[in-house]
């Protein structure tokens, strides 16, 4: 196989059209649930580890997003929990199922908020922790994720559960074990996909419900890029209808 820019472009490309296809009744599903917690005044909580968190600011705070959004990260544990900055120093941070916990207490949370929680793996510690807690609160739950990695890992949560165990509606980013798709000469591979293919499943999702919102005559509350004529002062009117509900530091 060819190995250059224009081969990893167009296997990007390809899995993009595969994935739009393949999870399209998902998406749908995945709007239902997030339009009836808008529609009860709830917050879409979105919450990603490590590269994943990439794809938590797509669906949060976002120029052509949803404002009645949040994002949870590991680092509102210094943020807002007074941990030492040396504590997001480890690795395995992401892997250690006590902290879930604390990151769901810290954050702004309402009964009637809905999920969504983002890793391809699907496997880490803190991850399948959140993932139980936002069950137990009874909140909607989508999960974001590469079944066929998820499927080939073992999970790293006491219980052995993965976060497509957990979730209401699973999004398949069709990224391949390893995430990488193109092979190297002599074994492995390169030229991860995930990031691409989540942030359109997260795209497409705010897509939907913003589509839904219209089609019940209710005008969507969408940010506008800070970078346009009155794009601050649009921002910060519909912030103020969710004051102490969503945090856009860190």
């Amino acid at each position: 196989m060819e190995i250059s820019g224009a081969a990893y472009a167009q296997r990007a490309q390809v899995l993009a059209h595969e994935v739009a296809v393949s999870q399209a009744p998902a998406v749908r599903a995945a709007a239902e649930l997030l339009y009836a917690s808008l529609r009860a005044g709830g917050v879409i909580q979105a919450f990603g580890s490590g590269h994943s968190e990439a794809i938590a600011m797509e669906i949060a705070g976002r120029a052509g997003g949803l404002v009645p959004t949040n994002r949870l990260t590991l680092r509102d544990l210094v943020l807002y929990g007074g941990e030492p900055p040396s504590v997001l120093a480890s690795p395995e941070l992401e892997r250690d199922p006590a902290i879930a916990r604390r990151v769901y207490e810290l954050a702004p949370v309402a009964p009637q908020d809905a999920f969504v929680i983002i890793s391809s793996s699907g496997v880490n510690g803190s991850v399948v922790e959140l993932a139980s807690i936002v069950k137990e609160r009874r909140h909607a739950l989508v999960a974001l994720t590469s079944v066929r990695h998820s499927t080939e890992m073992r999970s790293r949560h006491p219980t052995g559960l993965k976060l497509l165990d957990l979730a209401d509606v699973v999004l398949d980013n069709g990224a391949p074990y390893g995430d990488a798709v193109l092979p190297l000469p002599g074994g492995g591979s390169f030229g991860a996909v995930s990031t691409i293919t989540s942030a359109l499943l997260a795209q497409m999702v705010v897509a939907e419900v913003v589509g839904t919102l219209l089609a019940a005559g209710e005008t969507p509350p969408i940010y506008r890029s800070a970078n346009v004529l009155g794009g601050d002062e649009h921002n910060r009117e519909l912030e103020g209808r969710y004051a102490g509900r969503i945090r856009r530091g860190g």
